[in-house]
């Protein structure tokens, strides 16, 4: 038997109870036979990017959030759009491992769910191309009004967003066996 695969979530809402947070819940559910999922809930407390503090030393926390992406042999983001953007926090982690590359060639799915999400989803795909992480077409979806397609519990109820993520888990799945 294969042994299941690190996989590292990062949910670009800070909030408690953002439709994101729901999201990795319903694929850590839905992908409890492949993957072993890790959240990372500390993207808030990470500081903000300096390129002065960016060194051999870093701040701890930023130590640790490079550790986390170093021990996982995928990622898994999902996101909301903000302001047709990229949220701020999840924006300064990415930038944190610029110079340190985790992301490059780790295998990475990227679901940006909000009310729209296309200009965010575009912006944070080319971030995360520039920094050399694998993603796949298939390793990437758009959920748009998300509200309406995931429940408070982390369960997907549109049948469509059920097939979309299946298909995003055995895309990872593949960026994964192909490493």
């Amino acid at each position: 038997m294969n042994e299941k695969k690190r996989i590292l979530a990062i949910s670009g809402s800070t909030r408690t109870r953002s439709a994101n947070g729901f999201l990795i819940k319903a694929i850590s559910e839905i992908s409890q036979d492949i993957f072993t999922i890790e959240v990372y809930n500390s993207l808030a407390e990470l500081p903000h990017f300096n390129p002065d503090l960016d060194n051999d030393n870093p701040p701890l926390q930023v130590t640790n959030f490079r550790n986390k992406l170093k021990k996982a042999e995928g990622i898994l983001i999902c996101t909301p759009e903000y302001a047709m953007g990229v949220p701020g926090s999840l924006k300064n982690a990415i930038d944190w491992t610029v110079s340190s590359c985790e992301f490059s060639k780790k295998p990475t799915a990227l679901i940006t769910a909000s009310s729209s999400g296309l200009k965010g989803h575009a912006s944070l795909l080319e971030s995360l191309r520039i920094i050399e992480a694998q993603i796949a077409d298939d390793a990437q979806l758009v959920i748009s009004y998300v509200k309406i397609k995931i429940s408070d519990q982390g369960i997907i109820i549109d049948d469509s967003t059920l097939t979309q993520v299946k298909k995003l888990i055995s895309a990872l799945n593949e960026l994964l066996r192909s490493n």
